[in-house]
C-alpha cells in the first residue's frame, strides 16, 4: 500500500514524521453542529472550515512554511437553538476549557503560534484568547473568521451572507455537491428583526431565539446560489488566508509590531 498522508494533517501523519519536524504554527478547525435550513447538512460548517484549510495549508506547505491542522472541533455556540432538534450547543465556558486544554498541548510541543480557525459565526474566542494571554504568554494565539475573510461580499452574491443562504449553499455547492438538495426543497430563508433600532443598527446585541426568527432554521435567501459564485468566493478568502498564512509562519514572535 502506498503510504500518501498529507505531512501538514496532524491526522493522516505519525509520530515518525511529526517527532522530526518543527512547526510554525497549530491550525484549530472550530465549526458547528446545527440545522441550515432544508438543503443543507448539519456539518456545514466543519466541511467548509476543514475544506478551506486543507487547501491552504497545502499551499503554505509546498511554499516552505510548516504549519500543522489539527482536528476539527465539531461543536460551536448553540444555545438559541436548544429546541431544534440536535443541534448540538457547546457553552463557551466549555470552549475555554477545551482551548486551554489544546493551547498547552501545543505549548508542550514547542510551537509558538496558535490559530484558531473559526467557521461558525456564533462562535466568540476574543475573551478566551484575552484570558489565556497571562497563561500561555509564550504562545501566540488568534482567531480567524473565514466567512470574514474575503471583505466585500457585494462583489460576489446578491444578499448579505448569515446562515445557509446564498454564500453558504454556493460554497457547499462547489465543495461537497453531493450534500445539497435541490434548491426546490430549501426555505426561503426568511427571518424576523428584533424590533428595536439600536439592535438592528449593531450598538445593543443579544442571542437570537432561532425558532422565533425562522421557520426554515436558514437566516438569508439561498435560491440564487451557484457553483460559480462559490468558486470565486473561496478561491477569494483562500487567497487572502493563504497570504496572512505565509506571513504568519515566516514572522517571528517578537517581531509581530510595527
Amino acid at each position: 500500500m502506498n503510504y500518501s498522508a498529507r505531512p501538514y494533517i496532524l491526522a493522516e501523519t505519525t509520530w515518525k514524521e511529526v517527532k522530526d519536524t518543527d512547526f510554525d504554527v497549530a491550525i484549530l478547525p472550530w465549526g458547528a453542529t446545527e440545522a441550515h435550513n432544508y438543503h443543507l447538512p448539519y456539518a456545514t460548517d466543519n466541511i467548509q472550515a476543514d475544506h478551506i484549510m486543507y487547501e491552504v495549508c497545502r499551499r503554505v506547505w509546498e511554499a516552505g512554511s510548516k504549519p500543522i491542522l489539527l482536528p476539527c472541533v465539531p461543536f460551536g455556540v448553540n444555545t438559541g437553538q436548544l429546541d431544534v432538534k440536535l443541534c448540538i450547543n457547546m457553552n463557551p465556558s466549555t470552549q475555554y476549557a477545551v482551548l486551554k486544554d489544546v493551547a498547552e498541548a501545543v505549548r508542550e510541543a514547542g510551537i509558538k503560534k496558535l490559530l484558531i480557525f473559526n467557521g461558525h459565526g456564533a462562535n466568540n474566542f476574543k475573551n478566551m484568547i484575552r484570558e489565556l494571554y497571562p497563561i500561555y504568554p509564550d504562545l501566540f494565539i488568534c482567531a480567524l473568521n473565514w466567512f470574514q475573510s474575503g471583505g466585500d461580499w457585494q462583489n460576489f452574491f446578491e444578499h448579505k451572507p448569515d446562515h445557509a443562504g446564498e454564500m453558504e449553499t454556493s460554497v457547499m455547492m462547489t465543495i461537497a455537491p453531493q450534500l445539497v438538495k435541490d434548491l426546490s426543497e430549501a426555505g426561503d430563508g426568511a427571518a424576523k428583526k428584533f424590533r428595536f433600532k439600536a439592535f438592528q443598527e449593531g450598538w445593543v446585541y443579544s442571542q437570537r431565539k432561532w425558532t422565533s426568527v425562522t421557520k426554515d432554521t436558514g437566516v438569508g435567501n439561498p435560491y440564487q446560489a451557484s457553483v460559480d459564485k462559490g468558486q470565486r468566493w473561496l478561491e477569494h478568502c483562500m487567497g487572502n488566508i493563504t497570504e496572512f498564512l505565509l506571513e504568519f509562519c515566516k514572522t517571528d514572535s517578537e517581531d509581530f509590531y510595527v
